[in-house]
């Protein structure tokens, strides 16, 4: 049996889903985001193995093939992918796992791991949103407006998760997300796999 969790984190763009889950990260140990694996070239800047796993073409459809991917898509003219090995791995490490992927993903993973806690993002209103969108200010209205479609999209899908965290005032965000991960640890069945010797010495008879 595992000791970690694996967790599926979704969220429309602009919700605040990546500043969240690093701000997690940094209080929160034996905690590791998942590295997907992809067939896009690297950009500038860009590390094997950290950013994504790099893989060919066709050693990434070999992959498909053999079903080593919990989930993957493709994704204009490449392939983006979450391998099952690698996320079992950290697993049996006693490490929870986040996903930071899409609702089509969530839906590949919770069919192939139906255990996984899965987390949706949103944001306060629709106006917050758009407001978010509109100040990074790199992208033009008809950018931001498609975003705005996509997120639409993505939202509706909130009710195939089992958590909902409201980003409206972040550290409160931030505090509900933790919780939920620190709560889960506490499970039963993986605090008896932890603490078996302490148990047995709780529950031995004296003499």
């Amino acid at each position: 049996m595992s000791l970690g969790t694996l967790y599926i984190i979704s969220a429309p763009s602009g919700a605040g889903k990546t500043s969240l889950v690093k701000a997690l990260l940094e209080r929160l140990s034996g905690v590791v985001v998942s590295v997907s694996h992809t067939t896009r070239a690297p950009r500038p800047g860009e590390e094997d193995r950290v950013d994504y796993h790099f893989l060919a073409r066709p050693e990434f459809e070999r992959l498909v093939e053999s079903g080593e991917f919990l989930e993957y898509a493709q994704v204009f003219d490449n392939y983006y992918g979450t391998r099952r090995a690698t996320v079992l791995e950290c697993l049996e490490a006693d490490e929870d796992v986040i996903l930071e992927i899409d609702w089509q993903g969530a839906r590949q993973v919770s069919e192939a791991f139906p255990q996984a806690v899965r987390i949706f993002i949103l944001p306060p209103s629709r106006e917050a949103l758009q407001a978010r969108l509109a100040t990074r200010g790199q992208d033009s209205e008809d950018v931001i407006s498609r975003r705005m479609a996509d997120a639409f999209d993505e939202l509706k899908h909130y009710n195939e998760y089992d958590y909902l965290v409201f980003n409206d005032e972040f550290d409160v965000a931030l505090l509900e997300l933790d919780a939920l991960f620190r709560a889960r640890r506490l499970r039963r069945e993986a605090q008896q796999q932890r603490y078996t010797s302490q148990l047995k010495g709780l529950l031995e008879p004296d003499g």
